[in-house]
């Protein structure tokens, strides 16, 4: 199957310059990096602060291009100036504020904003913003003004606008870190539905270990590099390599660390409340 996003050997460099053009510093931001994502994958990027994983988000967009290496869209290179359009239309960006994204007065109006500027017919128009609204589970709001909206129903309007250029790829960048819990649920259950149903890929760049649970893979990032991938039960098993990278571990996998470490045969891969009960409980009763 054709990879939907690709990079081989990315590197990026911050250049700071002076007033006069000269160059005063250049801060390698991407090292080296290598990431192969098939159509309906929901992928995952984790990282501390300053680990690359945002920089990486603008390149899977072509808000940066590589200052090494290559990024692949559906086959296009993102250095092909002739491409851009068709590349951000294929993988639409979700940022960490929806109030820089939402332009648009009113809900459906905001949605019809993108297609509308890929010349998408006007007749088109209205079946694409309905579609795209209960994807994003946001259909009820749509005569409402975004300023009424909650943080997590506005970056559900974000997303739609994204689906309303029938983008096959959706990259969200930290699309949470300005939310509440309640608006971080809200937002990490859209974008599951749209993966599960609508098989849109998903590349979820975060630092909220917990949002990535039910995530196809995992891409550990520091220090501009790939430090570790697997799947979620293989990335957290290695505990104590996350907290090496200042990656806080969610609670229940803290939990079956501690109860394993206690001499509980607690499995290394466990992931949720419900699994850690069920290994208690199997631990329990084999003890009887």
């Amino acid at each position: 199957m054709k990879e939907i996003i690709k990079t081989k050997n990315l590197g990026f460099d911050y250049i700071r310059r002076n007033e006069n053009g000269e160059v005063e510093s250049i801060a390698r931001a991407i090292d080296g990096v290598d990431i192969s994502i098939e159509p309906g994958e929901f992928v995952a990027v984790l990282g501390a602060n300053g680990s690359g994983k945002s920089t990486l988000a603008r390149h899977l967009n072509a808000l940066l291009k590589p200052t090494e290496g290559t990024v692949w869209i559906n086959g296009m290179d993102t250095r092909d100036e002739g491409k851009i359009w068709e590349i951000r239309r294929t993988a639409g960006m979700v940022f960490q504020n929806p109030d820089n994204q939402i332009i648009g007065q009113v809900v459906d109006e905001d949605v019809a904003f993108g297609p509308e500027n890929l010349g998408v017919p006007a007749e088109e128009l209205p079946g694409r913003v309905e579609e795209s609204l209960k994807a994003a589970g946001i259909y009820e709001f749509r005569n409402s003004s975004p300023n009424n909206l909650s943080g997590g129903q506005k970056q559900r309007v974000s997303i739609a606008g994204v689906l309303a250029m029938h983008s096959s790829c959706i990259v969200l960048d930290e699309p949470t870190a300005m939310l509440d819990p309640l608006g971080r649920n809200d937002v990490i259950r859209a974008v599951r539905a749209l993966n599960y149903v609508e098989n849109i890929t998903v590349i979820l760049i975060t630092h909220y270990m917990e949002e990535t649970i039910y995530a196809d893979r995992i891409y550990v990032m520091d220090g501009g590099k790939v430090a570790f991938s697997g799947t979620p039960r293989e990335v957290y098993s290695r505990v104590e390599d996350l907290e090496k990278l200042r990656l806080t571990v969610p609670p229940v996998v803290r939990l079956s660390k501690f109860l394993r470490d206690s001499g509980l045969h607690i499995p290394a891969d466990i992931l949720t409340e419900d699994g850690l009960a069920d290994a208690i409980a199997k631990e329990y009763n084999a003890g009887t």
